[in-house]
């Protein structure tokens, strides 16, 4: 009995990331700033699939970002869906931490978001209750961002609930 609940938590725990490691991107170029891609404009086209693999959402978003005068990024986002349906808006409020890492928060992201860079890509993770037909389900997003040069951002996400992925969203982001 031990030795079953001791690989159940085992696999549980295994399950809890994307086990991507940000180290493997920390040498490559160009180096991601979230501050010097997201002030100004950027257009974002995304899908959001299911544990299948089927669409289930379609959207774009117009992210309108600026720096206040405590020196934080503010992301001011507006969704519009092509398919399915979702929040609207989202104004994220990004302070820059210790080294490489990053604080952040929404009205809709339990406690606050917390993100590191690696080179050309960024891990961002945060816990929201996440809006479905008639009820929310508080669940994990494990967001990874990748430039492609300081015009172009590619953005996988990982929705999980319970340690395990329910949701994939692909993002791709524009400066305008």
């Amino acid at each position: 009995m031990r030795i079953t609940l001791a690989v159940l938590t085992l696999l549980l725990l295994s399950a809890c990331s994307s086990g991507i490691d940000g180290k493997k991107y920390a040498t490559l170029k160009p180096q991601f700033d979230p501050y010097e891609f997201f002030v100004g404009d950027v257009k974002a086209w995304g899908i959001v699939q299911d544990r299948d693999g089927n669409l289930v959402q379609q959207f774009t978003v117009d992210i309108k970002g600026s720096i206040n005068n405590k020196s934080e990024l503010i992301l001011d986002e507006s969704f519009n869906y092509l398919l399915g349906n979702g929040v609207q808006t989202r104004v994220w409020t990004i302070t820059k931490a210790a080294g490489n890492k990053y604080t952040g928060r929404a009205d809709d992201i339990l406690n606050s978001a917390s993100g590191e860079t690696f080179g050309n890509a960024m891990n961002w993770q945060y816990r929201m209750d996440l809006p479905v037909d008639d009820t929310s389900y508080e669940v994990h997003f494990d967001d990874w961002m990748w430039s492609f040069d300081q015009t172009t951002l590619m953005n996988r996400s990982y929705i999980e609930k319970f340690g395990i992925v329910m949701a994939e969203v692909t993002i791709f982001m524009q400066r305008q």
